[in-house]
Formats: structure tokens, sequence, C-alpha cells
């Protein structure tokens, strides 16, 4: 086409428009960079894997080099791994611009992206996806999320937040959906942090699980704060606290436990602080430093009041009990390869710290494992070949520094009980049917770990004893968090 020349009518044409032509014709033909980037699972996994944009580059009188640029997730994380490199070459050109090859002097090659190959299991993240529409469908809520893990080694199975979003189809998605809400949204965990504060006191040798308290028939009046149970509860035991959910009871083992060494617990199990998972955007909660803390916090934070923390925070906690006390790193990412599978990357399972001992593990699995029972608060959260261990949470969610009547409902529980293969967390944002963790988040993680259990044919538990799944549904319940008297601003 550039070798044409203009004839016939044409040739009529003013001087100048004929000189524009030219100039048209000279450059109608041009080399265009042009990259596409698609989702063919279409949202699975889209707030992990996140989406990308294009950037145009353009120098004057050069054709514009359009660029694939990560904007969230992974792709974001990584993006200049995935993105490669660009040739280049520096060389001269004779006066009709064509290049001289003998004096080139630099031939860079361009060199393509490597893969990032991650812990993710489609399965059980399809698996997950799918519990969680059924739950939305039933239950309601802003929004669900659900994690699994591999307590020995940190590994994340899955990770899912509905609403969600095809990054496919950028033009249709609301903000709100972009959010990853394991990891950047932050709140009160409810009682799931009873974890923290019953294994720091066992592990500090200052309470047996046969130990008594006084809950005080479910109120009781503590830095000029009346707390509150939901339950008219009597004497229970350090393990029945656990059991029932006693806010009381917390709130009586934190004040056994003290200040300085329920902050030191609280860092140890990781809150406060980012998780180092490879993802942007993650939050790292609110924990107030001691000195700022007052009275009745030391009795407030037990039960999951005055600290705010994420949802994988939560998890990788209790997945530290699971794990004989260590607290592992989250791991996202295997290894990157090249585009012929070679792995040119390979990331192993990190421990953290030990946290608590072996010794102080097997009463708290001993203690969870009562949850699940009938007489626990999450005995729809049962299974029937495995024995599960965890704790439910009910925390009441705070609007203008008020405590509003809506919930963060949740359950997080790993199984089998004494080998843990799987930790699985759910999370409910202001359900609409029913708000408490055993009621709501309990069926949702049964589902999904019945599910995933068959999928990775873990062997099933050898037990002579009848199954708790039978468990009347009127003892599955979660007590709401303590209640004050006067609002409290945060």
């Amino acid at each position: 086409m550039t070798n044409l020349t203009l004839a016939g009518e044409d040739r009529k044409l003013p001087i100048a428009r004929r000189a524009y032509y030219e100039v048209v014709r000279q450059k109608a033909i041009f080399a265009l960079s042009e990259q596409v980037r698609s989702y063919p699972n279409q949202s699975l996994a889209s707030h992990v894997l996140g989406f990308t944009a294009v950037l145009e580059n353009k120098q004057p009188d050069e054709p514009a080099i359009r660029d694939i640029v990560g904007k969230a997730g992974i792709e974001q994380s990584f993006n200049a791994k995935l993105a490669g490199m660009r040739g280049w070459r520096l060389t001269e050109t004779d006066g009709r611009e064509r290049e001289v090859v003998a004096l080139r002097a630099k031939d860079v090659e361009a060199e393509d992206g490597l893969n990032v190959v991650l812990t993710l299991d489609s399965v059980i993240q399809h698996i997950v996806e799918t519990a969680l529409a059924d739950a939305l469908g039933k239950y309601s809520p802003l929004n669900i999320s659900g994690i699994v893990v591999r307590p020995a080694t940190g590994e994340i199975l899955a990770m899912a937040t509905l609403p969600d979003f095809n990054p496919n189809e950028m033009t249709r998605v609301s903000i709100d959906s972009l959010l990853n809400k394991t990891i950047s949204l932050v709140a009160e965990p409810g009682s799931t942090f009873k974890i923290v504060v019953v294994s720091a006191a066992l592990n500090e040798g200052l309470i047996r699980l046969t130990d008594l308290f006084d809950c005080e028939h479910g109120a009781w009046y503590y830095g000029g704060r009346r707390l509150r149970d939901h339950e008219p509860y009597g004497i229970l035991s350090a393990e029945q606290i656990i059991t029932k959910s006693s806010n009381i009871g917390a709130a009586k083992i934190g004040l056994r436990l003290g200040e300085d060494r329920l902050a030191e617990y609280i860092h140890k199990f990781g809150f406060g602080q980012n998780t180092g998972l490879p993802l942007p955007a993650e939050v790292h909660g609110l924990v107030h430093p001691v000195k700022d803390w007052k009275k009745v916090s030391l009795a407030q934070i037990p039960m999951g009041q005055g600290i705010a923390v994420t949802r994988l925070q939560m998890i990788m906690a209790m997945s530290a009990i699971a794990n004989k006390g260590t607290l592992m790193r989250p791991m996202l990412v295997n290894r990157l390869e090249d585009r012929d599978g070679r792995a040119k990357v390979r990331y192993s399972p990190q421990s953290v710290r030990q946290v608590i001992s072996e010794s102080t593990v097997r009463q708290m699995v001993q203690a969870l494992k009562t949850v699940v029972t009938p007489e626990g608060t999450a005995a729809k959260a049962a299974l029937e070949h495995y024995t599960v261990a965890g704790k439910t949470g009910t925390a009441q969610k705070i609007e203008n520094g008020v405590y509003v009547n809506k919930y963060f409902s949740s359950f997080i529980g790993f199984f089998p009980a004494d080998d843990p293969k799987l930790c699985i967390s759910i999370t409910l944002d202001d359900p609409k049917q029913g708000h408490y963790g055993g009621l709501v988040a309990g069926p949702v993680f049964k589902q999904i770990a019945e599910a995933a259990a068959n999928y990775l044919n873990i062997r099933p538990e050898e037990s002579d004893e009848p199954s708790p799944r039978a468990a009347p549904i009127a003892a599955s319940f979660d007590p709401p968090p303590l209640k004050t008297d006067t609002a409290r601003s945060q």
C-alpha cells in the first residue's frame, strides 16, 4: 500500500490535501502491540486473581504501545513477573531510515512473563463458592466469605467472598464487590476471639479446664459497665465457658490473665499486624496499646469487643491451635513457572512463631470439640465421620460509634480434630434470617467440609460413639456479644 501512487481524480486535489494523503498513506500500515487477558473461569476466585487494565504508552510520531497492568489481587502483586520484558535494539539507520545491521550495538531479546501457580485448589474453590451462594440466597447477608486452610503448612486452598465480580466484564462491576473482605475489612470478632484468652491462660498455667467460674446468672458489673450473657449461666468450668460461649466467664479469665499477658498473646496470635499474604490492600486490624485501654477493656477484649481483626487473621489464629500451637504465614503462591512448565521460583511454608505449647493445644482441642455437641453452640456444624473442633461468633456491629442490632456471624473449625487436615472459616455480614453463628455459619461449614473431605479423600475417623449430628437444633445457638449500658465510640 505504501508503494501506491495517487492517480486519476486524486491528482487534481490541491497540493496541501495531496501532501496530507501522502503522509496518511505512508503511515497506513504499522505494527500495534496488543495484549488481551482473559479469565476462562469467569468469577471463580476473582478476589484472589484480581483484574487488569490497559495502559497506553504513546510517544510522538510513534504507534501506541498497550500494556496489560494488574490492578488488584495476584495480577497486581505479581505484575512485573507476569508481564515479562520487551525486547529492544540500539542501532543506527541510513538516510532512508533503514537499519544498518553492521552498526547494531545492542540487541536484547524479549522475555516471556512467568506463570504464577497458586495454592488454591479450583475444585475446593468451587465447592466454597457454591456453598456461599446457597447461604447468600438463604440468609440474605450483605456479604459472605469462606476460607479453607491447611493448618500444617498455611496453604490457602480456597478464599472467596460474595458478591464477587467477573474480571472479563469490568464495566459492569460495582465498587463494593471489588473489595476482598477477607483481608481488607475489619470488624470485632465476637466469641471466636475467646480462643485467645482461654489458650493464653491455659498456657500460662493460670487455669485448668476444670476450674470453676461464677458467671453471675447472666449479668455482672465491672468497670462501671454491665456485662451480660445470653443465658443466665451460673457456675461453669473453663471448658464449659468455651462450650456455652459465656461472655462473663471469658471476662473473668481475662482478669486472671491480666493486661500485659493478654496483649502479649494477642500479638503472638498475629493480631494487629499483616499476615504477609502476597495480596495488596491487606489491613492489620485495630489493637490498641495497653496504655490506652480502659478498665473495662480487660473484660471486653476476651470475648471479642474493643478489638478489630480481619477474617484471615482469625482463621490463621485458629489454624495455629490446629497446628500444635505454631502460627504459620498464610501461603497463596506455590511457584513461578516459565512457558514450558519449568519452576523458576518455589515457595515453602513458613512458620511465624510458637504461640502455645502442645499440651495447651490438647486442652484447647478438648474444649473446642464440645462446641459441636448437643450442649454446645454449633451442633449444626458437626460431621458424621469426623470430629470437629471449632468456635462460633456472633459479634454486634458498630455504626456511628454505637452498637446496633446487626451482626457478624461466624464459625471457624478444623477436622479431624486430633489430626487436622483442613481449617474452614465462614463469616456472614448482617444475615437477615437468623444471626447466631452456630445457626447460620455452622451449616455452611458442614456443607463445605463434607464435600472437601470427599474430594481430598480424607480418611474417616473410626468411632463407636454415635454421631452428634442428630443433636437437637434448639441447642445450637451462640450468645451475642457482651453489651454495655453506655454506647462506646471507636
